[in-house]
């Protein structure tokens, strides 16, 4: 009966497999996934169907699971119900009729999954409704959003650390035919160059030593929807090999396995670097950028579209403040903010409101609220030098900065762990900042 019903569905968009008694099942259930399981509710031997159900819903609760049998009762049915079977079907049955139910099952596996990603959605804000802005770049910026969110092509999105590349993927996701799929997000930097293939191509069981069952890759985790690659620069030279064949066979192989699994999923690379430099020195393959940057997305600095920053400003100070704190910003305030160059970009300005918030008593925040690196960056920008050129010179807060990190590398003789810590910040975040101001620790320690 079992390869009756296989050769039935032999015409059906469906990649089976068989087992033959409950152990077996368990076995091939550890060394793949499955989005549906059938079984007969009394096997010849060892495990039932309901055993084998438990077994099912313990290891992948999102696996559908349909029972079959020919002792069909009304308690059995209540049973298997109540364990998480998907549906039930008494023996004998029309293979059509069987059919339907394979369908009915995987519908409702994927209409789970589809409100899943919607209630997700639904918490945070989305769309281009999320990218604030009035100034000519922003509104360039959103037009070619709309543009592209309604093709399927990979895009490259660009610009410094902190503008909201994820911001304006999440936007592409939104305003696409896969808004109701997953995003989902990778950040390349946050990942060994030993582990970044199994963390985005999954594995066999067995394909390492901790492979105890097969897993999932996070580019088969965003089937139907969209997968961003953040940070993209810093994929090793073997992934981008191996990304660059996914992109053109529009499959994946999971480590230590043969088989290509077709994945149907929107592509979108970020990046604050130049990867056009790092594909003239060889960091970065040509073929592979050619095929990234098919739609380009340039986000400009904060600096760039200073008329944008009272209006953020405004967005984060609703964000951050709660009953009873500041709803607004004095004139000197807003002054203050919008002569400053922010380095860090939009997330810097969200960081600076929170503080100002955190630290503000009145029902308006005053510049005297504003964290002072920023007063004294203010004091030295263009508006305010020309309102009054005699105010002294000071340092600006890239300089500032790379003092402090060279210094924290001289004081701890080159302990990166212990730079981060004494910063502040994660080793991720230092390494950037090291990379963008070119800091070396060989000559920093040596001298």
């Amino acid at each position: 009966m079992r390869r009756s019903l296989i050769l039935s569905l032999g015409n059906e968009p469906f990649a089976i497999t068989e087992a033959a008694n409950g152990a077996t099942a368990i076995e091939v259930l550890g060394k793949d996934i499955f989005d549906l399981v059938i079984a007969d509710l009394k096997m010849e031997e060892g495990l039932s169907g309901l055993d084998l159900l438990r077994h099912v819903k313990q290891a992948n609760p999102d696996t559908e699971f349909i029972i079959m049998t020919a002792f069909g009762s009304v308690d059995v049915a209540v049973e298997a119900m109540r364990l998480g079977a998907s549906d039930f079907i008494t023996k004998p049955f029309l293979n059509e009729e069987m059919l339907q139910r394979i369908r009915r099952a995987l519908e409702h596996r994927r209409l789970r999954t589809e409100v899943h990603h919607l209630r997700a959605r639904a918490a945070s804000a989305s769309g281009v409704e999320a990218i604030v802005g009035v100034s000519a770049a922003t509104q360039r910026v959103v037009a070619t959003i709309r543009s592209a969110a309604a093709t399927d092509s990979t895009v490259l999105i660009t610009g410094e650390s902190g503008t909201g590349k994820e911001l304006v993927a999440r936007a592409l996701h939104d305003l696409s035919r896969r808004a109701g799929g997953p995003f989902v997000p990778v950040n390349c930097a946050e990942f060994p160059d030993t582990l970044i293939e199994d963390a985005l191509f999954g594995h066999a069981k067995g394909a390492h030593s901790e492979a105890r069952v097969a897993r999932k890759g996070l580019m088969e985790e965003a089937q139907g929807g969209t997968f961003l690659l953040d940070e993209i620069g810093e994929l090793p030279p073997s992934t981008q090999v191996t990304l660059l064949r996914v992109l053109e066979e529009r499959s994946i192989r999971r480590l230590g396995d043969n088989r290509g699994i077709p994945v149907d999923l929107r592509v979108v690379a970020a990046t604050n670097s130049e990867l056009e430099s790092a594909v003239r020195n060889g960091t970065f393959r040509k073929d592979l950028f050619y095929r990234l940057n098919i739609i380009r997305i340039h986000l400009p600095p904060l600096r760039e579209r200073r008329e944008d920053i009272p209006l953020l400003a405004r967005h984060f100070l609703s964000r951050h403040a709660r009953p009873g704190q500041a709803t607004g910003f004095s004139p000197d305030a807003l002054s203050a903010l919008s002569a400053c160059d922010f380095p860090g970009n939009v997330r810097e300005l969200s960081n600076v409101v929170e503080q100002a918030v955190a630290l503000s008593t009145g029902r308006l925040i005053e510049a005297r609220d504003l964290p002072a690196p920023l007063n004294a960056l203010a004091a030295t920008s263009p508006a305010a030098t020309a309102a009054d050129p005699l105010r002294p010179a000071l340092k600006t807060l890239d300089v500032l900065t790379r003092d402090a990190i060279i210094a924290g590398i001289k004081t701890r003789n080159g302990n990166m762990a212990a730079v981060a810590q004494d910063l502040g910040i994660s080793r991720v975040t230092l390494w950037r900042r090291m990379k963008k101001y070119r800091i070396e620790i060989d000559r920093v320690v040596a001298g």
